[in-house]
């Protein structure tokens, strides 16, 4: 195979990955607005999709050079690094979908990229010299947004609750609902753009480090055509859907009303939208979570499912290092397959 000929394989399996990441964290995007019945579930994966792409012209390409040149050693990548550490995120996201649980594809795809050149630098050079491949760059605030982002989340919909009730203290319940149904519309679309800028860059880090490593450019900087190709897949994958987590995010962590759901979708939002202005891949998955946990605390802490909230937090913590496993073990077998890689 040619080197032009593998870099194409490996841009497609990237942009399957995008289309699973918008597919597995279409439930994020949408799940609110869905359980407030604010929209149909096919009504809310196309406004959802939609603005997943239109965040392809607004919040540049930061992420995109995180994650490229953030975690690994670049000069020690090649392609096969890149494929490898692909196939670590995808069975991951694979899995964990099929266990309905809400996990960052985010992580997964840091974790995969990372597995994967520990496995291909402990191999050349050695086992003990295996966390050369990484560098400091954006572990420590990466690994710290981990529990920030959720925490930014809950605070932020707490508050915005708070505010709205004292705000509409005058009104009845369903005279708020009216008016929030509206509102909603808005903040679903807030929090589908910030996922499309966060995560569809994630994908763009990966194509460009492909696009160095193989030698087809010499410096890393995210061409348009890797950025309209990463948003339109990203955007493809939440029009199909992610209804099994739906279920968990939606309806099974608390219940939700109109003003509940534009709480916990604006506090997402921004939490999201800071980490992409930091530069960093955050998890939507984590923002959105945290927010409504906070916006069904505000009545009473059993309001929220804290059991349920207690093994989405594990399956956080176990993205990063599951998916390095399975990308070092996807190495190995391509290490035997392919003798030079």
């Amino acid at each position: 195979m040619s080197p032009f000929e593998l870099a194409v394989l490996i841009i497609g399996i990237a942009l399957v990955f995008d289309f699973i990441n918008g597919f597995h964290d279409a439930a994020n995007s949408i799940a609110t607005v869905v359980a407030t019945r604010v929209l149909s579930p096919f009504q809310a994966v196309i406004w959802a999709a939609f603005f997943n792409f239109v965040a392809a012209f607004t919040f540049g390409t930061a992420v995109a050079n995180t994650v490229g040149k953030g975690f690994v050693d670049i000069s020690l990548v090649t392609p096969w690094v890149i494929l490898a550490g692909l196939v670590g995120a995808i069975v991951w996201d694979l899995m964990t979908w099929w266990l309905a649980l809400p996990t960052s594809s985010s992580h997964a795809l840091i974790g995969g990229y990372a597995g994967a050149a520990l496995a291909r630098v402990g191999l050349t050079r050695g086992f003990g010299h295996s966390f050369q491949a990484l560098t400091l760059g954006s572990w420590p605030l990466t690994l710290i947004f981990i529990f920030l982002a959720p925490l930014i989340g809950l605070v932020s919909a707490y508050v915005l609750m708070v505010l709205v009730h004292w705000l509409f203290r005058k009104s009845s319940p369903a005279r708020m609902d009216f008016f929030f149904r509206k509102f909603q519309l808005v903040s679903a679309a807030a929090f589908s753009l910030s996922h499309g800028t966060n995560d569809a860059q994630k994908t763009m880090g990966i194509i460009t480090s492909l696009l160095v490593t193989s030698g087809f450019q010499k410096t890393f900087h995210v061409q348009v055509w890797v950025i309209l190709a990463a948003h339109a897949a990203i955007a493809l994958g939440t029009l199909s859907g992610g209804w099994r987590i739906v279920h968990t995010m939606g309806g099974r962590l608390t219940r939700l009303k109109p003003r509940s759901g534009f709480c916990a979708e604006t506090g997402a939002a921004g939490a999201v939208l800071l980490a992409t202005h930091l530069g960093l891949p955050v998890s939507t998955t984590h923002a959105i979570a945290g927010a409504i946990a906070g916006v069904g605390s505000i009545h009473r802490l059993k309001a929220v499912r804290w059991g349920l909230a207690a093994n989405i937090v594990w399956a956080w913590v176990l993205t990063i290092p599951a998916s390095a496993v399975i990308a070092w073990v996807a190495f190995l077998v391509l290490r035997l397959f392919v003798p030079g890689a």
